[in-house]
């Protein structure tokens, strides 16, 4: 199994963060779909202020630009990543474009 993790800001904005919560409360079936088809088996997104951190564990064959690659002609996809970039912002040194970052695991005990 591998493991990714990931860091991306919502707007700091209580009305927007509530929003947002509540959309992950009632994620559409075909994104669901999605994220499990591509090989993710596991994804938890926790959340610290306005701050989000995503886990994302998958089999050995996932490849972050397959999955990229395979949601660019989702066209469902792109509606839910549309409607949530409403919500979110990049964190301030991500590269144009860039929303999740995948972060560095720096310790493991």
């Amino acid at each position: 199994m591998k493991r990714y993790t990931f860091a991306l800001d919502l707007k700091d904005d209580p009305t927007l963060i509530k929003e947002y919560e509540k959309h992950h409360q009632q994620v559409w079936p075909e994104i669901l779909e999605s994220i499990k088809n591509s090989g993710v088996q596991n994804m938890e997104i926790y959340r610290a202020g306005n701050r989000l951190f995503m886990i994302m564990e998958t089999d050995e064959d996932f490849s972050l630009e397959h999955k990229a690659l395979i949601d660019e002609f989702n066209p469902k996809v792109q509606e839910w990543e549309k409607q949530m970039w409403k919500y979110q912002q990049a964190i301030p040194y991500a590269k144009e474009g860039e929303k999740w970052m995948l972060m560095t695991k720096i310790f493991q005990l």
